[in-house]
This record gives C-alpha cells, structure tokens and sequence, in this order.
C-alpha cells in the first residue's frame, strides 16, 4: 500500500513542481495592475506637457524645437528616455506578459529613472539666468515614476512571498516523504525472519 502511495505521490510530484515553476515567474499584481495603467497612461501624457518653458517631453527625447535653446541638458534627457524605456516600455510588457522578470527590470528601470528625475529637476532649478526652470511635465513625470516605483516594489514583492510560501510547502512534502521512507526501511529492518 506505501508503495502506491509514493507512485501516487511521484505522479503528482512532477505536476507540483512545473506548477511551482510557472508561479516562479509571473507576478499577479490585482489592483495594482489598473494603478499602474493609469500610472503609464499619465507618464504617457507628461510627455505631451512642458518640461521646461515651451519645450515639451517629446521634444526633450528628440532634442528638438528648441531644446537647445533652453538650454535642456543631459539629466533631463536621460530621465526622459529612462521614463518612456522603463516606466512606459517595460512596465506595460510587465502588465501584459505577467512575467516576472519583466516586472523586475521595471522597478528597477524607474527606480534609476526616479534619481536621474530628481537630477533633471535640479539641474533645471539651477540653469543659467534667462533659462526657464522645471516645467509641469517633468515633475508630473518624476513623480508618476516614483509611484510606479512603489508599485512595482510591492508586486514584486508579493510575488517573492507566494513563491517562498510554494517552495516551503514543497519542502514539507519532501521532509514527509523522507521520514515515511526512512520509517519503512526500519520497520523492514526489524522484521523476523530475514535472518538465516
């Protein structure tokens, strides 16, 4: 009868692990999935807002209509590709492939993205006399990128506690197998008759 059951118990063991690995990596985010759409969708529309006196995010990513003249330096085009690569690019990949790698490369993407934003806000505070300071746009970005931050943290996060969570239970099963085996190899051991 122990013989079935660990046949039984094999079966199943294969079908528990490939069921461990597919919860390995995707991520399950819930609600957050609908904050961080809208999260995209505002970090989208801050591109569309001025970054600095009429010079908009767009123009900020393609050094034109008159980037140069206001004089836009390199943090904040940095932060403005870092924005739409990570915050837009990855975090709508991660959405819709629910992998967890990908939400990974998010947080860390906007995290990155969230200091360099902080850096494109300073150095806009601290531009040359007649140069226009931080526009609407690029704090209404940093900020989006800093909550799209938080948001990723808190999915991967939960993803880390329910894959801890399966891999402990796996090695529960693991540890109740190993004492019923090693219990039915004494209980052969102290059998009568065996001896010659």
């Amino acid at each position: 009868m122990n013989a079935k059951n660990d046949g039984d118990f094999d079966a199943f063991r294969d079908d528990i692990e490939a069921a461990e690995r597919r919860i390995a990596r995707e991520i399950e985010p819930g609600a957050r999935a609908l904050v961080v759409s809208i999260l995209v969708f505002v970090l989208l529309a801050s591109f569309i807002l001025p970054h600095t006196g009429d010079v908009r995010g767009w123009d900020v990513l393609f050094g034109s209509h008159g980037s140069a003249d206001a004089a836009v330096a390199l943090p904040s085009r940095v932060f403005a590709w870092l924005a739409l690569v990570f915050g837009v690019g990855f975090s709508m990949l991660a959405l819709l492939t629910r992998r967890w790698a990908l939400a990974w490369v998010a947080l860390a993407g906007s995290a990155l993205a969230s200091g360099v934003g902080l850096l494109a806000v300073w150095s806009r505070q601290t531009v040359a006399a007649g140069h226009p300071g931080p526009g609407i746009g690029l704090i209404v970005a940093w900020i989006t990128v800093m909550a799209l931050t938080f948001h990723w943290t808190r999915v991967v996060w939960s993803r880390t506690i329910v894959q801890l969570a399966a891999e402990e239970q796996r090695r529960r099963a693991a540890a109740q197998k190993q004492s019923r085996t090693l219990l039915e190899t004494l209980d052969d051991d102290e059998k009568p008759g065996d001896e010659q």
